[in-house]
């Protein structure tokens, strides 16, 4: 006896969906960004890809890293996404990549 199986959205289905790019907001994969509220001190993140699901339009941030050489696949909402600040500087109200893109020098 044959059992008919229900099919299951694969890959190219979800792809459709979904529109995600290696560059966002100046960064461009690899580049070091910095993610807020995450709750681990000291934790080091690396940009991957800004995703955007077409048929909601919700978008996030995937990056890679975290703390002590960690390389954990996460994803934040572009808000809490920033470019690398400077050390000692003061601390202060910083504008996000969604808020303010790093612009390329030329």
């Amino acid at each position: 006896m044959t059992t008919r199986r229900n099919r299951v959205p694969g890959p190219t289905d979800a792809g459709a969906k979904l529109h995600r790019v290696t560059e966002w907001a100046g960064v461009s994969k690899g580049e070091t960004v910095e993610v807020a509220e995450t709750g681990m001190r000291s934790a080091k993140w690396e940009f991957v890809a800004h995703v955007r699901n077409v048929a909601t339009g919700d978008e996030w941030i995937e990056v890679v890293g975290g703390k002590g050489g960690d390389r954990v696949l996460r994803s934040f909402r572009p808000e809490r996404v920033f470019a690398p600040g400077k050390k000692g500087r003061r601390a202060g109200p910083r504008s996000s990549l969604a808020e303010e893109p790093r612009l390329p020098l030329g």
